[in-house]
């Protein structure tokens, strides 16, 4: 192509493909500051808090913003990789890029990763995947079940970033992936390992979701039936009777009423049954982070432990595991019918 430009033309990068994997984010540090930054972004997204701004605003700034990067910094600070001195959902969102690059090495495929809040942000990855000639790029919202606050906001942020392009590049956007046989065999496997390795037979199994408002349900958010559906299927994969797995909603926010049942609260709820020994994981993560390691694997622990529990469990997301970028692996490559 070069051999056609006209002299002192800039030069022209090879046309490629790329496939960019987004997740929701995280701090760049455990400090007030660094927090506060992470948490203004996340909190003053209309998609995730659809409260008026003119009400949100003075709550959000001069309440939340005042005391909450405290609490959430400590959080952080016990789930942090002190030795890389970075978060979790970082260093597995760079693990799972690698592992996907490698296998797509031999088609010549770009993959990268960007964060919804916080870095390596959306806008700056396009634009270094756009430079370096990636003409068309496949957005794949590492989100299974759809959510406005999810896989929604994760599209709306590069779509804003497309808006400010002179040349841009063609654009495919991947669809959730709740029911996909490849991801439910994944995620069953997971479950079967983790539950094999433990030293104790849990009585119940909990998929353990990320809340939302019933509002946002109401309003037509298919999120709840999608986690309701990934778990139906998961234990129709397992061959496991109904109460062996349940769904529950951690990580309310806000006095409003959210999905129910409340992670907490059935866990609070479960020795009072005779239900003694459990196992939980968070199916709405692609990656650990501070949802699953310091609110399901902590804190779940220690409610379900004081309240007369004896056996807790905590079986990890897909993460770089095998199983689970042989499925993302799938899943990207028939997205990229057509392109590669």
């Amino acid at each position: 192509m070069s051999e056609h430009l006209p002299p002192n033309h800039p030069p022209v990068p090879q046309q490629k493909v790329g496939v960019l994997l987004l997740n929701l984010g995280t701090p760049d540090a455990t400090d007030y500051w660094s927090v506060r930054r992470y948490l203004k972004e996340f909190l003053s997204d209309p998609r995730v808090i659809e409260t008026p701004k003119w009400l949100w605003w003075p709550i959000l700034n001069l309440v939340i913003l005042s005391f909450r990067p405290q609490k959430s910094g400590h959080a952080y600070a016990q789930i942090w990789d002190k030795e890389r001195n970075d978060s979790p959902l970082r260093i597995i969102s760079e693990a799972q890029t690698a592992d996907l690059a490698r296998r797509m090495s031999g088609d010549g495929v770009v993959v990268d990763y960007a964060m919804r809040y916080g870095n390596p942000s959306t806008r700056s990855v396009l634009e270094k995947m756009q430079q370096a000639g990636c003409q068309r790029i496949l957005l794949v919202p590492l989100y299974p079940q759809y959510s406005a606050t999810t896989t929604a906001t994760a599209n709306d942020k590069a779509f804003d970033a497309l808006k400010a392009m002179r040349w841009q590049p063609a654009v495919r956007t991947a669809p959730a992936y709740f029911d996909d046989p490849n991801y439910v065999k994944a995620l069953g496997d997971s479950i079967r390992e983790g539950v094999a390795k433990l030293n104790f037979e849990p009585d119940v199994v909990i998929t353990s979701y990320h809340g939302m408002p019933v509002d946002y349900l109401k309003k037509g958010d298919p999120y709840h039936c999608q986690c309701f559906k990934t778990t139906r299927l998961v234990r129709e994969y397992l061959g496991w009777p109904k109460e062996k797995l349940m769904v529950t909603f951690q990580s309310r926010f806000g006095p409003t009423e959210w999905l129910q049942p409340y992670t907490d609260k059935t866990l609070e709820a479960l020795p009072e049954k005779g239900i003694k020994k459990v196992a939980i994981l968070a199916p709405a993560f692609s990656a650990d982070c501070i949802e699953t390691l310091e609110e399901i694997a902590m804190q779940g622990k220690e409610t379900f432990m004081e309240a007369g529990g004896e056996n807790y469990a905590y079986i990890p997301c897909l993460n770089d595991s095998p199983g689970g970028m042989d499925f993302v692996e799938a899943m990207v490559r028939r997205e990229l019918s057509g392109w590669v």
